[in-house]
């Protein structure tokens, strides 16, 4: 135990006196409070509301324009009120051509005789936007509702919303799904992981690798066991870790203190209190696997560069959720959902986007965390069974098959 404690301290103090340690750490805080002074000197020159052009900056705010319609189907007979700025009727479909190339209106409808038996309407504008060419759809959909409804504008809009859902959630996490944060809260959550655990094991290549490469680690293995010097080195780089990650949120949050704004996630999202601790303990032991595996390559490969390959090769189970990120948010308790949150490689991510996102059965998080406790523990054995001399020793080229082998004990 003190010689694991010797190789912690040691660890933990070489990585936080790194120049590019605190470069990271203090960088970024340091960037967002450059962004906040900026952003607070345009409020105060322009008056206008920082965070709302901010908002309209990445989510801009669809600038009406006119339209036209051409009725072949004699149902459109008088346009709702509100509606007479935006829709402009046509007798025939050349002079809305026509209206489009003087730039009187920029796109108009279509409305075939047979829309009462097929619903089809024609949608035509000069110019090509897939993704953005039918913004103003409730146009059309306002008008053929009212005239649908021969002039009743309670029933047209009955029929635009024909249900008006609350919902009733019984579990402990409540969402209120007007609210941005509700859809990115869970992205969020799972982008951090990825990247705080990716940050966080990639130290450990970078220690074993310069080690190897400086002869430092031939020295080390007459003291001290390989299990011993990896957990000294996995819990030291684990705590520095976690450092980096609580000064950026502390100083995210320092940085809303000083704004004076708030942050309104309880507005958007109660997560259970328990998230704190899942959110922990997967990341811990998460954490405990990569770097296991990241400490067999440095061990194996003989220099930094080297290990690129192979750092590729280890990270894509963690990928895997972030590919699929959309589908497993979206049905958070399907097979593939589950799988994934119980695979030890891919239940750190998976498991902390299915608990920011829905209620995760407590047996499904605690069988993960046994899984992937037992996977640290074996990984652990295995990578130091790696810490041979022949595999120390530099100048030697290894590939995938090469790294499955040693890993395996052979």
């Amino acid at each position: 135990m003190k010689k694991i404690m010797l190789v912690l301290k040691n660890e933990f103090l070489a990585v936080v006196t790194r120049k590019s340690f605190l470069l990271t750490l203090i960088l970024i805080p340091l960037t967002s409070f450059i962004v906040l002074m900026v952003i607070t000197g345009i409020q105060k020159k322009t008056g206008a509301d920082a965070g709302a052009a901010l908002e309209n900056l990445f989510m801009p705010e669809s600038q009406e324009t006119v339209e036209g319609f051409v009725d072949q189907s004699g149902l459109m007979k008088s346009i709702p009120t509100g509606y007479e700025d935006k829709l402009i009727p046509f007798s025939a479909e050349s002079d809305a051509i026509e209206a489009i190339n003087e730039g009187k209106v920029d796109a108009y409808y279509l409305i075939p005789q047979d829309y009462l038996e097929t619903g089809n309407i024609i949608y035509v504008r000069p110019d090509f936007n897939p993704m953005g060419g039918s913004n103003q759809s409730s146009t059309i959909k306002a008008l053929t509702a009212y005239n649908l409804a021969d002039g009743d504008e309670s029933l047209a809009h009955r029929i635009q919303n024909p249900i008006n859902a609350n919902e009733l959630n019984l579990s402990a996490s409540q969402r209120d799904e007007t609210n941005w944060l509700t859809f990115f809260m869970p992205y969020v959550i799972t982008f951090l992981f990825y990247i705080v655990i990716l940050t966080s094991s990639s130290l450990m290549l970078n220690s074993i690798a310069n080690e190897k490469v400086n002869r430092v680690m031939e020295i080390l293995m007459t003291s001290i066991t390989p299990r011993q010097m990896l957990t000294g080195k996995i819990i030291a780089l684990g705590l520095a870790g976690l450092l980096q990650t609580v000064v950026w949120l502390g100083a995210g949050m320092l940085l809303l203190k000083i704004s004076g704004r708030s942050f309104p996630l309880a507005a958007a999202i109660q997560l259970p209190g328990t998230i704190l601790i899942w959110g922990i303990l997967f990341f811990l032991f998460g954490y405990a696997v990569y770097a296991s595996l990241m400490a067999g390559i440095g061990a194996l490969v003989p220099n930094l560069r080297e290990g690129s390959q192979l750092t590729t090769v280890v990270i894509m189970p963690m990928v895997v959720p972030l590919m699929f990120v959309s589908t497993l948010l979206n049905s958070p308790d399907s097979p593939l959902a589950v799988f994934l949150s119980l695979f030890p490689l891919t239940s750190p991510v998976t498991m902390m986007m299915r608990i920011a996102a829905t209620s995760v059965p407590i047996w499904q998080i605690g069988l993960a965390l046994v899984l992937l406790a037992g996977t640290a523990w074996l990984l652990v054995r295995a990578c130091a069974r790696l810490f041979k001399a022949q595999n120390l020793l530099t100048g030697q080229t290894v590939n995938i098959l090469g790294f499955v082998k040693a890993l395996a004990g052979r």
